[in-house]
């Protein structure tokens, strides 16, 4: 299937995926379980030759498309689905819990929740993709999974989805697995970037709460006053990252939440402050751990006072397979020509429970610029209230899903 043609059917989809995203935009759901959602996925899939298996833990979709096409040089045509190649495709799409502020006509009409990083962006675009491969379904060479997974924001729905089988329901396991992700900001609207390796950190959550003794705040040596000790560890946290590792392994402390007392005349009994922590490697989050502990327990003892010390480990290092992603750029820069792919020269901040499936599975990651055509000054960042993304990607990411899908499968059907 000649390349033009995949392009040139996805962007006669715009409308459909246009309105899709809009819809989904306009009733965003959050967490595990997202029914609006589901059922508006399934009824966007209805009329496809798709085996929809539904999640049992979260209200996740996942579909097999089997292709027809095919063969192999050394046994002839393929029959078995387990002889098959097959690829992943992977679209998230819980929103998150955010009251959108853009003023546009199809904004959110649920309080207090909002499509603040894109997924109705990836959620049309896959829909689109199964529609571009359906159609192609004679000549693939191969079978697609697709992957419509909740509660990416809360690094879950993909460890539960592999837990109950997304990566061997095609009847064996991937081949490869792609996902994509889109981004508010940047001022490179259409333009793809990938990078091999180390793309995106590992998360994790540190809560801390400093139990002291209250007091009157006039008599500040009557008391054990939790609060500067609270500051203290805030600063030296920041100050231990960059003096114990190391500025090409980076950690990142960002503290978020602070709570501590109720009147400016009384000092707290407690006082609590909540941190992320990114890290690009699984030795830094073991070090980490015992560091963090180490700082936060002297400073405690050296004040008098207890604390206590919680660490939750998050979501994995995103590590790309570099081939995949020689494949998928080359893809990317057949599609759409070598100026709308960019290789990346560092790894994201950000996190992604994609990276589970990349744990198992060879496969990459894309990031797409999304950023509002024609917007004056600087546009908001994924997770701002006031992010919008443009429309006008959906057609391409939709064929740059399907490109890899099909000419993924029909190389590891040549090998």
């Amino acid at each position: 299937m000649a390349t033009t043609s995949v392009l040139e059917d996805a962007r006669e989809l715009e409308r459909d995926l246009v309105q899709l995203r809009h819809a989904l935009h306009r009733e965003p759901e959050l967490g595990l379980q997202l029914p609006r959602t589901q059922e508006k996925v399934l009824e966007a899939l209805s009329d496809l030759p798709l085996e929809i298996t539904l999640g049992k833990g979260l209200s996740s979709v996942g579909a097999v498309l089997r292709g027809r096409g095919g063969s192999s040089p050394r046994r002839g045509p393929v029959d078995s689905s387990a002889d098959r190649p097959v690829v992943l495709l992977r679209a998230d799409m819980d929103a998150l819990p955010v009251q959108e502020e853009t003023g546009l006509h199809f904004a959110s009409r649920n309080p207090g929740s909002m499509h603040a990083c894109g997924h109705d962006l990836h959620t049309s675009m896959l829909v689109g993709a199964a529609r571009l491969l359906a159609e192609r379904r004679e000549s693939l060479a191969g079978d697609v999974v697709f992957m419509f997974q909740p509660a990416e924001e809360l690094l879950a729905g993909a460890p539960m989805m592999i837990e109950e089988g997304i990566l061997d329901l095609a009847g064996r396991r991937a081949d490869a697995a792609f996902g994509l992700h889109v981004f508010s900001a940047g001022g490179n609207t259409g333009r793809f970037e990938t990078k091999p390796g180390v793309m995106m950190s590992a998360a994790d959550a540190l809560f801390v709460k400093v139990m002291g003794q209250g007091g009157h705040g006039s008599a500040p040596h009557l008391a054990k006053d939790p609060v500067p000790v609270l500051a203290e560890m805030i600063t030296a946290l920041q100050a231990m990252v960059t003096r114990q590792f190391s500025a090409h392994d980076p950690v990142v402390v960002g503290v978020g939440m602070v709570k501590a007392g109720e009147a400016i005349n009384v000092i707290p009994d407690t006082a609590e402050f909540g941190a992320s922590l990114r890290m690009y490697s699984a030795e830094s989050r073991t070090r980490l751990q015992s560091a963090i502990r180490r700082l936060l327990e002297g400073i405690a003892s050296a004040h008098g006072v207890d604390v206590d010390i919680t660490y939750h480990v998050g979501g994995r290092v995103t590590v790309t397979d570099e081939a995949e992603t020689d494949f998928a750029s080359g893809q990317i820069a057949d599609l759409l020509g070598e100026a709308r792919h960019f290789r990346m020269a560092a790894p994201l901040g950000g996190s992604e429970d994609f990276a589970d499936v990349l744990a198992q599975v060879p496969g990459s990651f894309i990031c797409l610029d999304a950023t509002p055509r024609g917007a004056e000054g600087p546009t908001a960042f994924n997770h701002s209230p006031r992010a919008a993304f443009d429309d006008s990607v959906l057609a391409d990411g939709t064929a740059v899903y399907t490109q890899l899908a099909v000419n993924r499968l029909a190389r590891s059907a040549s090998n």
